[in-house]
């Protein structure tokens, strides 16, 4: 007998780690999965409020990815990149919805009270067709690595944001320019101490400080785009951009608005867990706030400062304004205070693949932890010393990472836990999800091609 076979007679879900198992149900959809309500399951003594998680949802949704927006929208032009923004949104929404969907009738299919995103996909596999059911560790594995890649990724364009900050700031100071390469290992002490928390209550303080230095930055921001003569004269007017700048807005939007990685988590923590989804719900009511959010950013933010919009619209504001001093500042620390929470779930993710192989000897497993942390803030590090251009890295994160763990797996996720009986009148949903992938792999291809060719441009733009 295959080892397929082997695990799908005995207990396949033993490799959940996040959740009670009661009586795995492999195969089939039947209708008294129903009668299996996994909310009531749930442990609910430490559950959060539907405010509550909307504020969780929506705190992990604005960050430094609004800024970027008029940088988007230049790459997009106001009226394309405006609906386009929409429009992104409303894709990333659905694929948040269609995930969390997935995994509740999962959880009713297998008798389990919760599920993450990477279980999501491993019970995908192994509930549905016997051709896929051998590839269910492999789903588990591909979905962890494109975790640890979208949250190690988003800590290099935080390292880059914070040094380019520090960089602008000393070099109005100072009067000389300022090497970016240098202000990226001076942080270095700071990035490994955040790297070595180990528990998310030690973190508390740095985003309390964090929220509050974010919000006052992000008003000042707003005070500079809205006072500015361009955006009342409207001179700044191009509605649509090139064709070959296309790719650039849909990567840097996806990472902006893409925050798929915290849904799991939240929806799983819920005390009403059925109002996470639904109309008006958590998940509309918290997209439809950051789609409105970040397509004014960007269109004001481009109205304001057209060709100029830098990767960050911080780096657009006034140098000689003690106000715009603050404002990049305030935002670089809160960035930079940020750092540890991004890094936290890859790191867990990390270490507990590296535990399971039984590597390292009890004795020596807090070393052992230590030196990874340590190895995996250098990594950041180091990929922010080679491709050093903030628009270019945000680009390419989003490209290749979030396109895939955004768009990609969600769909693949519920093409195979409906394949068997619930693909839909004329299997509508087999080709909805056929259309997102497509999407997905032309704004993977299109956007990474366009974001290294640009790295290599800023390359030789430096070393002529």
């Amino acid at each position: 007998m295959g080892r397929a076979e082997k695990e799908q007679t005995g207990n396949p879900m033993t490799e959940f780690s996040s959740s009670t198992m009661i009586v795995p149900n492999i195969g089939e959809y039947k209708e008294k999965d129903e009668l299996y309500d996994p909310f009531e399951h749930r442990d609910k003594r430490h559950a959060t409020s539907d405010l509550g998680s909307l504020t969780h949802l929506l705190k992990s949704s604005l960050g430094t990815g609004i800024l970027a927006m008029p940088h988007a929208i230049k790459n997009g032009g106001l009226l394309f990149g405006g609906i386009g923004t929409i429009i992104i949104g409303m894709i990333c929404s659905h694929c948040v919805h269609i995930l969390v969907r997935t995994s509740h009738v999962l959880c009713r299919r297998t008798k389990t009270p919760q599920m993450s995103y990477a279980e999501t996909a491993y019970a995908a596999f192994l509930c549905g067709p016997k051709s896929v059911r051998p590839w269910a560790k492999a789903s588990k594995i591909f979905v962890n690595i494109a975790l640890c890649g979208t949250y190690v990724g988003g800590t290099c364009v935080y390292v880059v944001f914070v040094a380019t900050s520090i960089q602008k700031v000393a070099t109005y100071y100072i009067d000389r320019p300022l090497d970016i390469q240098l202000c990226i290992l001076s942080l270095i002490p700071a990035l490994i101490l955040l790297g070595q928390v180990r528990d998310l209550k030690y973190l508390v303080p740095f985003s309390m400080l964090a929220n509050i230095f974010m919000m006052t930055g992000f008003a000042i921001t707003l005070y500079f785009i809205f006072k500015s003569e361009q955006l009342l004269t409207f001179e700044n007017n191009k509605l649509f951009a090139e064709v070959d700048q296309l790719p650039r807005f849909f990567a840097t939007v996806i990472f902006a608005i893409e925050g798929i990685g915290v849904v799991m988590p939240v929806s799983n923590n819920m005390k009403t867990p059925h109002h996470f989804l639904g109309c008006p719900g958590v998940l509309n009511i918290t997209m439809s706030i950051v789609v409105f959010l970040y397509a004014m950013m960007g269109v004001c933010g481009y109205l304001a400062f057209g060709e100029q919009s830098q990767g960050s619209v911080t780096f657009n504001l006034p140098d000689d304004d003690p106000a715009a001093q603050v404002v990049k500042i305030f935002i670089a620390a809160a960035v930079l205070f940020t750092y540890g929470l991004q890094l936290f779930v890859p790191l867990e993710i990390m270490w507990t693949g590296l535990n399971s192989m039984n590597l390292f000897s009890h004795k020596y497993a807090a070393v052992a932890e230590t030196l990874m942390r340590v190895f995996v803030v250098m990594i950041s590090v180091v990929m922010a010393i080679v491709v050093p251009n903030l628009d270019a890295i945000i680009s390419l994160v989003g490209a290749i990472f979030f396109s895939i763990l955004g768009i990609s797996i969600p769909a693949v996720v519920e093409t195979i836990s409906c394949w068997e009986s619930h693909l839909g009148a004329l299997k509508w949903r087999l080709w909805k999800n056929s259309l997102l992938l497509v999407f997905s792999m032309l704004a993977l291809i299109f956007g990474t091609w366009i974001s290294i060719s640009d790295i290599i441009e800023s390359k030789e733009k430096q070393n002529s």
